[in-house]
């Protein structure tokens, strides 16, 4: 799916989550604490979080994605920046091909929500991170109660999916979005998950109105 996109996927971001993904992705970075580091962004799509990340101060990026087409135009933006500090790896987010304890930091952005193993996933990103290095996640989460999380509802539920559809030309592409939100876990029980798997320091906030979460944990220098 995600290689069929490729030629709309920034323009789609920019319309669809207009006023939700830029903060997000500023604060993302941020919170990896990326400067002089060795980053890795899984999920890296077509390379803006990981072009950030080289913004914010890291000394090299490695981004991970499953879509060469994705990892191909990311290249291409890299190349366009006169960025040499920023590599790509073909792999898949569930046997990351790394070995244990190789980045300061592990980001990941709108990516959680479409693995087939959610526990498995964190627990790749947690291993191949080195004792203390920060992982951040950045993913939409169930929106809050009231008026606005019913709006906000109606909107990714049944207007985002067409919207996207037109936007990417390809309108099967988007119909999984309504239940990869429903099934995926509140930003408590995330960060629940994240504790579980032996992070520590398991932090989250909420952005864009509670529709966003930013989780923060560190792998401790100690394992448990």
């Amino acid at each position: 799916m995600f290689g069929r996109i490729v030629p709309r996927y920034d323009l789609l971001n920019r319309r669809s989550r207009r006023g939700m993904a830029p903060p997000g992705r500023r604060a993302a970075p941020a919170a990896a604490q990326p400067a002089d580091s060795l980053a890795l962004d899984v999920g890296a799509g077509t390379g803006g979080l990981a072009l950030e990340l080289r913004r914010q101060g890291a000394a090299h990026v490695v981004g991970a994605d499953f879509s060469s087409e994705m990892l191909a135009t990311a290249g291409a933006k890299a190349a366009a920046a006169g960025d040499a500090g920023l590599s790509w790896a073909l792999a898949d987010a569930l046997a990351l091909p790394f070995p244990d304890n190789t980045f300061d930091c592990v980001t990941n952005a709108f990516l959680l929500r479409n693995l087939a193993d959610l526990r498995a996933g964190l627990a790749e990103m947690a291993r191949v991170l080195k004792p203390d290095g920060r992982l951040v996640c950045l993913d939409a989460t169930q929106p809050p109660p009231g008026l606005f999380g019913s709006l906000y509802r109606l909107y990714f539920n049944h207007l985002l999916p067409p919207l996207a559809g037109t936007i990417s030309g390809d309108r099967a592409a988007y119909r999984y979005l309504p239940n990869s939100l429903e099934g995926f876990p509140k930003a408590t029980d995330l960060a629940a998950i994240l504790a579980d798997i032996g992070l520590s320091d398991v932090r989250f906030r909420l952005l864009a109105g509670g529709t966003v979460a930013l989780h923060t944990g560190r792998r401790p220098l100690i394992e448990r």
